[in-house]
């Protein structure tokens, strides 16, 4: 696998894990936020897993851009629907959330076209 890819998949991995650790964090207190007062925004943004939910979003940023210096766009962002369904079946084994017959199609559509377009030669 190329360092492309790699940074490809680690943008990935970290994009899934800020996102998880967010809808954990805001099932823990979200509850507790008044989204009208600063200082309850503050004190949920200076929790430790929300910081590092961040810190995680901003080194996937990173990867991303390392990856699009090296790969086509067009060829790279397709792959970002992964994340669909990591997010879907770890939200699902995680929180409990539910996935119908509907969502899984529309899941599998999605990885279905990320199938299609990895096959694809770059324009270029």
């Amino acid at each position: 696998m190329s360092i492309s890819y790699l940074f490809v998949a680690l943008t990935i991995v970290l994009t899934v894990y800020g996102q998880l650790v967010l809808k954990w964090q805001m099932g823990l207190h979200g509850a507790a936020v008044n989204w009208t007062d600063l200082w309850s925004i503050a004190r949920l943004l200076c929790r430790p897993w929300i910081v590092s939910a961040f810190g995680a979003a901003f080194l996937a940023s990173l990867c991303w851009m390392a990856a699009i210096n090296r790969l086509p766009i067009s060829r790279a962002y397709p792959y970002m629907a992964i994340n669909f369904l990591l997010v879907a079946v770890l939200a699902t084994l995680l929180f409990g959330e539910k996935m119908d017959i509907y969502r899984w199609a529309g899941t599998a559509i999605i990885m279905l076209g990320v199938v299609v377009l990895s096959f694809s030669k770059s324009i270029g």
